[in-house]
């Protein structure tokens, strides 16, 4: 469903506001009255409103998560020295610079918007929950969607800062801001009790008009990397095979299908947010003086090249844009995000995942970096600069496959892990010599999904959270060489989390009661 239809009055009011008063206006005195959620349409808007806080610039909509989950990993990095990337990728990341929200993405607008997702979440579910004025299934489908939001919302919290603020209810904000850090294990006890009821009433699949909102099968991948941090295989292994067997999700043929522009919800993709060209984002609008920012979905204007960057030879400039004009491309974006110099140089040659990652000659002419088409869309007419209907990825099938080899390989050795990997692998490559790893013993197995899952889903906000949970970010850090920066000098054992921004502190004390150092960072 591009969204293309107006959000909720109250819904763009609280989201839209700025932090002062944000902290300051209760919200039930912005949410007037008692028939706000008036009709089975008022509730489902409500929805579709918290869905736009997950697609704003903090969030899915620009950098925002890829910050936390792939920058400052092996993969990607930026094609020069971006101030908003190196705290994160050279780990020089403290609680000031956590507040310095540049094109809002910073530490302080991912807290604030992911809170704002479980604040609206509450809220909905409150006013929702014996409503007659609702119909009984729309009442039971809008809490079960509201509960998988909140549950993604406390689990990136979780993995980002750990101990957070948790709460259920539909408290005022001056409840909100007393609250303390509860202990990680018990928010997760609470995620995965929102993910099994999302699981038990959410539909499998939904019709065209309605594709971008998460099935239940988004909450069980959720669920199932939960039990894989938790080093549950067993749980993990049933989950990630329940979506394989009972799904109607499938591998498609060859990796590129899986990221062509043109068939956004191909049977791979469990579920991604979608955008739609020319509608300023009204939860997010674009930065200011911006006015040709059309939706603020930048993502893909991240990884497209930007031609005062390109060619290796500055003297075919010219000549390489008469080229792309010509095809109707442009390379018209930032250019920000391309493969990292030691992601580059390892990728396997004979890998056929190659080309769509790492790109350094294009038409004929040698580029100065390698960038990562898979995210590219170069055609002017669907995908100008900053204002592009391309679709933001989530989560995808192969994924689950690679998850449940390296279940089997946990608990039982690798004898029945290939049947999950083989799949991702054959596509992979052109013949069985090449793909088949047979043969490798436990350990074998362990480290050669490390690397299946870095060339399979790179650049798909998965790779710090995998090298945290094994255990393996400061031997890969410690390692790595960047373009710009030296991340080996800075990274500490406390960069697994990150601190809680000084503006949080500084209104609620309270998050500092269990924890002084704030995560590590005092």
């Amino acid at each position: 469903m591009k969204t293309k239809n107006l959000y909720i009055l109250i819904l763009i009011i609280f989201t839209c506001i700025g932090c002062e008063d944000f902290l300051e206006e209760d919200p039930r005195a912005i949410i007037a009255p008692e028939s706000f959620f008036a009709s089975d349409n008022d509730a489902r808007q409500a929805v579709q409103g918290t869905y736009a806080i997950l697609k704003n610039n903090s969030i899915y909509g620009q950098v925002g998560l890829d910050h936390f989950y792939d920058n400052g990993a092996d993969i990607i990095e930026p094609n020069r020295p971006a101030n908003f990337v190196q705290p994160i990728g050279d780990y020089s990341l403290d609680e000031a610079l956590a507040d310095v929200s540049v094109q809002k993405m910073s530490v302080s607008d991912t807290w604030k918007d992911l809170y704002r997702v479980v604040f609206n979440s509450n809220f909905i579910i409150d006013r929702v929950t014996d409503n007659e004025s609702i119909t009984e299934d729309v009442r039971t489908e809008v809490i079960a969607e509201c509960r998988f939001l909140r549950a993604l919302a406390y689990w990136h919290i979780t993995n980002l800062w750990g101990n957070a603020p948790y709460y259920t209810e539909a408290l005022t904000l001056d409840e909100v801001r007393v609250l303390g850090r509860t202990d990680e294990n018990i928010i997760i006890d609470g995620i995965i009790e929102d993910l099994q009821v999302a699981q038990a009433i959410l539909p499998s699949a939904y019709a065209d008009d309605q594709r971008g909102r998460a099935s239940k099968w988004a909450a069980a991948i959720i669920e199932a990397k939960i039990y894989m941090k938790q080093q549950d295989w067993q749980a993990g292994l049933t989950k990630c095979l329940e979506i394989i067997n009972q799904s109607p999700h499938m591998l498609l043929p060859t990796y590129e299908e899986v990221f062509d522009p043109l068939n956004e919800y191909n049977a791979e993709i469990i579920w991604s947010l979608d955008f739609a060209r020319d509608i300023t984002g009204q939860f997010d609008p674009a930065f200011p003086g911006a006015a040709f920012a059309g939706n603020s979905n930048w993502r893909p204007s991240m990884f497209n090249p930007r031609l005062r960057d390109e060619p290796a030879n500055s003297d075919e400039r010219g000549a390489l844009g008469d080229a792309l004009r010509a095809r109707g491309e442009a390379f018209n974006g930032t250019g920000l995000q391309v493969a990292a110099k030691d992601f580059a140089e390892k990728f396997p040659l004979n890998d056929l995942r190659r080309p769509l990652n790492i790109v350094d000659n294009y038409l004929g002419f040698e580029l100065n970096f390698p960038y990562m088409a898979k995210f590219w869309n170069l055609d002017l007419a669907t995908s100008p600069r900053f204002n592009h209907e391309d679709n933001r990825m989530v989560f995808r099938l192969a994924d689950v496959y690679l998850m449940a080899a390296e279940c089997e390989n946990e608990l039982n050795g690798p004898a029945n892990a290939f049947q999950y990997l083989n799949p991702i692998r054959q596509r992979a490559y052109e013949t069985e010599e090449e793909w088949d790893l047979t043969g490798l013993d436990q350990q074998g197995l362990r480290e050669a999904i490390y690397d299946e899952r870095k060339w399979e889903l790179a650049g798909e906000a998965h790779r710090r959270y995998d090298l945290i949970r094994w255990g393996i970010l400061f031997d890969v850090m410690e390692n790595i060489e960047y373009r710009f920066w030296n991340p080996a000098q800075n990274i500490k054992p406390w960069h697994v989390l990150l601190p809680i921004p000084l503006q949080e502190l500084e209104q609620n004390p309270a998050l500092l009661e269990s924890d002084p150092t704030n995560n590590g960072y005092r």
